[in-house]
């Protein structure tokens, strides 16, 4: 007779089938987990060679020596440890486009007269009558010329540098004028910032051997991309768009996301600040910042003593999680009823003896994103 199962039991399974279904469910583990270790493990990162055949192909048709630029930016990308994905090869390529239209040593049009009427107004900062300081460029410097006439003849600004050196080094009236600091502050094709790259390579070294100083290294190809890649990318953030990495190419560290805190501090006080991205001012002007916020400080719930603190870490990835960061932004968003931007654009009007008309930050930062894109769409 056929067994029946008992009522309310469920019907006996055969051995062999228990150990099947077990057997299946141990194959099904062993897949998930294989997956799941497969799906966390980082895929290999490139090969050199594969990243500047990319390079070479991102790079505007126009540019000569392709391959050399190729291989200065993958070693910069490789010895920073920077992910070379299009969008960190784009970037990096149009700020080079933008500051020097992918020349090493770019010319600056009527240098030689911009950098007397430069050593003119120190002059006149110091009070030493003009004449004087003519008479000491007509002085043979190390080259056999007169510092006047290398100064006529400068047509790129690591020209310029070149003489400041020989001039400070060889001048007494030299020394004084420039205040024994070299005033060519920029160089190379991203125009990166020389005191920035002599601070930097002290920190995290520098991949080549160093010819004569890092100075002479911003303004040759292979030094002027390391520091400006460096600058460009080797810090966090966390903004939606590249534009706001170019704007603090321009305006200095996390400048976007300061300024858009000065813009919520603005909400949350009812005071007008700048919104340039500086929350502490180093060149001894008023902190217009830390005096609207110590005018909020009750609401804040914050001594003083911590807000200045506080805004010390303006030039820091750690700011964001600062109480004072938070509680502005609570504040503010309580008063406008809507999310506030985390990134704003710093309104900055750029100053220097080259720059001839008006131009801001947001301009610079605008155009590099056009030259971004363009080479976005190159890629695809």
């Amino acid at each position: 007779m056929a067994h029946r199962p008992r009522p309310g039991l469920p019907p006996r399974r055969s051995t062999s089938r228990r150990g099947a279904s077990r057997h299946l469910r141990t194959l099904v583990l062993a897949s998930f987990v294989a997956l799941a270790a497969a799906c966390s493990r980082s895929p290999a990162p490139p090969k050199p060679e594969e990243v500047r055949a990319r390079i070479v192909r991102l790079l505007p048709a126009r540019v000569s020596d392709r391959a050399g630029w190729a291989s200065d930016i993958q070693v910069a990308f490789a010895t920073l440890k920077i992910e070379p994905s299009t969008q960190n090869l784009c970037a990096t390529l149009a700020i080079a486009e933008q500051e020097s239209g992918y020349v090493v040593d770019p010319p600056v049009p009527r240098l030689g007269d911009i950098a007397l009427a430069e050593l003119d107004r120190r002059a006149g900062e110091h009070g030493i009558p003009a004449f004087l300081v003519h008479a000491a460029l007509r002085f043979t410097s190390p080259d056999g010329r007169s510092y006047a006439d290398r100064l006529a003849g400068a047509r790129t600004e690591q020209d310029l540098s070149l003489i400041y050196e020989d001039f400070i080094g060889s001048v007494p009236l030299g020394r004084r004028l420039l205040a024994g600091g070299n005033p060519v502050h920029t160089g190379g094709p991203m125009q990166v910032d020389v005191a920035f790259a002599e601070q930097f390579a002290r920190r995290q070294g520098y991949p080549y051997p160093v010819g004569g100083s890092i100075r002479h290294e911003v303004f040759a190809r292979r030094g002027g991309l390391y520091f400006g890649i460096a600058h460009l990318l080797d810090y966090p953030v966390a903004y939606p768009q590249m534009l706001y990495r170019f704007a603090d190419y321009n305006a200095g560290f996390y400048a976007s996301r300061n300024a858009a805190f000065q813009q919520a501090l603005q909400v949350a006080s009812g005071i007008r600040i700048p919104l340039d991205g500086d929350l502490v001012r180093y060149d001894g002007g008023p902190a217009e910042t830390e005096a609207a916020l110590r005018g909020i400080a009750w609401q804040l719930q914050l001594e003083p003593a911590q807000i200045a603190r506080a805004l010390q870490d303006g030039e820091r990835p750690g700011f964001e999680q600062s109480p004072l960061y938070q509680r502005v932004f609570a504040l503010a968003e309580q008063h406008a009823h809507r999310r506030l931007p985390r990134a704003i654009l710093p309104r900055i009007t750029l100053e220097s003896p080259k720059i001839t008309r008006h131009l801001t930050t947001a301009w610079f930062a605008q155009r590099v994103d056009q030259r971004y894109r363009r080479c976005l769409a190159r890629a695809r």
